[in-house]
């Protein structure tokens, strides 16, 4: 099946790191090597499971093109587009709380690209600062499997400047600002006791 974006471009699936043969698996807990994305649905279903918060990955609506019938009770979607371009990955409520994040990975050792930011996205996030809302980013260094929570108010400079002279945000400054989360195993990737300690 083919996903294209609103401007006509094919819709390519990240793949984990895991995927290549190469990669060597850290057996310390059952989850390595699962994406970013598959760890916080878990921990979401967690959070949710326990009456913790309610946060929910956000739908992207589809505007199907092209249907096939292999039998008579079946349809197989063999072409469709993304609707509209997406905001941010996950929203939902905790303790009276709006929240609001972006998940993203990236294998560079030494940088996060802000490339992987787009302009819709950060300003999406901007609006839900504004309006009080609690909004962030979860970032993954694949590679060195190492994730962060920053805060959506420090990525706006770099964000902002990106056109004019940075390419990246280094990651020793994601570790100065951002906070380091370390992968567990219920929940996978704890990040509201993060938010806790601002609320």
């Amino acid at each position: 099946m083919t996903f294209r974006y609103p401007n006509g471009k094919k819709f390519v699936q990240k793949r984990s790191p895991s995927a290549s043969k190469n990669v060597k698996k850290d057996e310390r807990f059952s989850n390595r090597g699962m994406t970013l994305e598959e760890d916080i649905n878990e921990t979401n279903e967690y959070y949710l499971a326990h009456n913790i918060a309610v946060i929910h990955k956000k739908p992207t609506p589809l505007q199907i093109v092209n249907v096939h019938y292999p039998a008579r009770s079946a349809a197989v979607v063999t072409e469709a587009y993304f609707k509209k371009p997406s905001t941010t990955d996950y929203n939902g409520v905790y303790k009276g709380k709006y929240i609001d994040f972006e998940a993203k990975e990236t294998k560079n050792k030494t940088s996060f690209p802000l490339k992987n930011f787009h302009d819709h996205q950060i300003s999406h996030m901007k609006q839900v600062v504004q309006q009080g809302g609690i909004s962030f980013a979860l970032l993954r260094f694949t590679l060195v499997d190492e994730l962060y929570l920053v805060f959506s108010k420090d990525l706006f400079s770099y964000v902002e400047n990106k056109d004019i002279n940075r390419k990246s945000i280094p990651k020793k400054d994601i570790e100065s600002f951002g906070t380091k989360i370390e992968l567990g195993f219920h929940p996978r990737v704890d990040y509201l006791k993060i938010i806790d300690k601002i609320i």
